[in-house]
């Protein structure tokens, strides 16, 4: 007669052991929500060996680690960021392993500078594939914004826009050879709006609708374009948050095998295993949700 209660409370009990201790261990909580999603290297070498990859943002975190993958793979690698030093430890780094690399320092958000980069990118034989991972995030309430109008106009800049002006330019080369883009947005993009995101999070929403629009256009014409819905990664862009020093974070080069599956599979998009679940339940509790975003000042 009890039996079935005190099963009940038994698999309750035991339950929120296990979640008790999986949240008090931050590497065991990042391990369960981005499990390990390696691409198989052949698959990798056949899809960017001897091919020529554009990759922005390669300077530092995602683009480094993903830099280092693709060479390893044999690709030939056209490497974009602001830091030319940076850039060139990394060419130096890869080419002393054997891959070739070249690099150009820009800074994407100018116009100017993204059509040199375009110049640069034929100059040098044009690509096969160009990966747009260059990105700038920032978290700030409405009222600390009154006079910070360049948040919103960086965000666009670098998060939209530039994805945008680079892949129209680019996309008549990438057609006739069969390409692919793969551009990274963010699991915000999934998220309602929340307080403290607005530049943020409408440049991600921005990008991933644009990509998701042209993809079955550009698909008709060979060229398949991939859109990443990263979640938090541990890069320096996260440093200045303190909230984010230990919340489960997936790696760079997490991240970057991530990107390399979506070069191997041509899919259209990637996203975490929990977004769709998490997302539905943001909607749900949107207005408590909204209401302690609201409390914080979007601090």
């Amino acid at each position: 007669m009890f039996a079935l209660p005190a099963a009940i409370v038994f698999i309750y009990g035991r339950s929120c052991t296990i979640v008790f201790f999986i949240f008090r261990r931050p590497h065991m909580l990042s391990t369960l929500l981005y499990p390990p999603s390696r691409p198989d290297t052949e698959r990798l070498r056949t899809a960017v060996g001897g091919k020529t990859v554009l990759l922005t943002g390669a300077s530092f975190g995602i683009g480094e680690a993903l830099a280092g993958k693709l060479a390893a793979a044999g690709a030939r690698l056209l490497l974009v960021a602001r830091s030319a030093d940076k850039l060139a430890e990394v060419q130096t780094r890869l080419t002393a392993a054997g891959a070739q690399a070249e690099y150009f320092a820009a800074d994407l958000r100018d116009a100017a500078q993204c059509e040199a980069v375009v110049r640069w990118t034929e100059e040098n034989g044009g690509a096969d594939i160009l990966v747009l991972n260059a990105g700038h995030s920032i978290r700030r309430g409405l009222w600390q914004s009154l006079d910070r109008f360049h948040d919103v106009e960086r965000c666009m800049s670098l998060n939209f826009y530039a994805p945008a002006r680079l892949t129209l330019a680019l996309l008549p080369e990438l057609a006739r050879r069969g390409g692919g883009i793969v551009a990274v947005s963010a699991v915000n993009a999934r998220f309602p709006a929340a307080p403290g995101w607005a530049a943020y999070q409408a440049s991600k929403t921005a990008l991933t609708q644009w990509f998701g629009s042209i993809a079955p256009e550009a698909a008709a014409r060979g060229v398949s374009v991939g859109v990443a819905l990263l979640p938090l990664v541990r890069t320096r862009m996260i440093e200045p948050t303190a909230a984010y020093r230990r919340a489960p974070a997936m790696t760079p080069q997490a991240a970057a095998d991530v990107l390399a599956g979506l070069i191997v599979s041509r899919r259209s998009r990637w996203q975490p295993w929990w977004l769709g679940i998490a997302a539905a339940a943001a909607a749900v509790f949107r207005r408590p949700l909204l209401w302690l975003a609201a409390k914080g000042g979007g601090k």
